[in-house]
């Protein structure tokens, strides 16, 4: 993926094909760097397992695999010069897409895999172990928005015939519209690409965030409290989850990221109030006895 980061990034500066409103290269390049960071995280959490290694490792190569598939699809088509996702132009457009399809799957189920050992995996460090678990299980579901962008969209079915592309990252308004810079993202309509990427790459942010807590630790004290961590990481995994489904919702309701209506600022502005309040609950500790009282019957007998 490291490698095929930089071949697409030469592919940018000396190809100037555009494909659907964006440079051709701009896909198999953002493509690369996603699953780069997406696998070496991956890589990573595989090490925290202290049993089932080998069912660990067969899972991962099987991600691995079939990402490195899908790869060479889609820069294949580029080379083509055509359209990876959603083409249905000709049977061996058609075939590479299916074949896309399958190996989306494949790296899914794997993904899933990997999620289940590491819910059931004794990782000693609790805080660890929940930024890891839930962490895996977001990035799922915002793996799992893209099999709804490959179902045909009302215009696609009502146009009677067999449409040589089925399927887009739009909601409300077509393909290679009006774009932001660098994402591509619509902005005169929803997209969901956005959720897709904020979901899955849960899976760097919150142990990111984890670990910036740990790094914190020695300047705050109540940071050094393994309990304030689990909250605060439980806190923090509520509420990219909360914001995934916010932005999948604002996307099918056809509505720009930037032109967000009153029903979904007011869903924002629940989600911030609530992430303050119950981060502000998590970082309370429980206060500790002082040494005149006495201690409770099962302190004293455990003593």
């Amino acid at each position: 993926m490291a490698l095929l980061a930089l071949v697409s990034a030469a592919g940018l500066v000396l190809d100037d094909r555009i494909l659907v409103g964006v440079p051709i290269w701009a896909k198999p390049f953002k493509f690369a760097i996603s699953f780069l960071a997406y696998t070496l995280t991956l890589a990573w959490m595989l090490t925290l397992l202290p049993r089932a290694r080998r069912a660990g490792w067969w899972a991962g190569t099987v991600l691995a695999v079939s990402s490195a598939i899908e790869m060479v699809l889609i820069t294949t088509q580029v080379v083509r010069g055509k359209q990876s996702h959603f083409n249905n132009e000709t049977a061996f457009d058609a075939a590479l897409f299916a074949a896309m399809g399958i190996t989306v799957v494949v790296l899914w189920l794997a993904a899933l895999v990997i999620a289940v050992l590491l819910l059931r995996a004794r990782i000693l460090d609790r805080a660890t172990a929940w930024a890891v678990r839930l962490s895996s299980l977001i990035a799922l579901a915002g793996a799992a928005v893209g099999f709804r962008m490959v179902q045909p969209t009302p215009e696609q079915l009502a146009s009677g015939d067999d449409p040589s592309i089925v399927g887009a990252h739009s909601v409300g308004v077509p393909d290679g519209g009006p774009s932001m810079p660098v994402t591509g993202w619509a902005t005169t309509g929803g997209d969901l690409r956005i959720a897709h990427f904020f979901g899955m790459h849960a899976l760097q942010v919150i142990p990111l965030l984890l670990l910036l807590l740990v790094a914190l630790a020695p300047r705050f004290a109540r940071l050094a409290d393994e309990r304030v961590r689990l909250r605060l990481t439980f806190v923090v995994s509520g509420t990219y989850t909360a914001v995934f489904a916010l932005l999948t919702w604002q996307a099918l309701r056809g509505q720009a990221l930037l032109d967000p209506d009153a029903t979904t600022l007011v869903a924002a502005g629940a989600i911030a109030l609530l992430a303050a309040a119950t981060g502000w609950a998590a970082l309370r500790t429980p206060r500790s006895p002082s040494r005149t009282e006495s201690p409770l019957p099962d302190q004293e007998f455990t003593a």
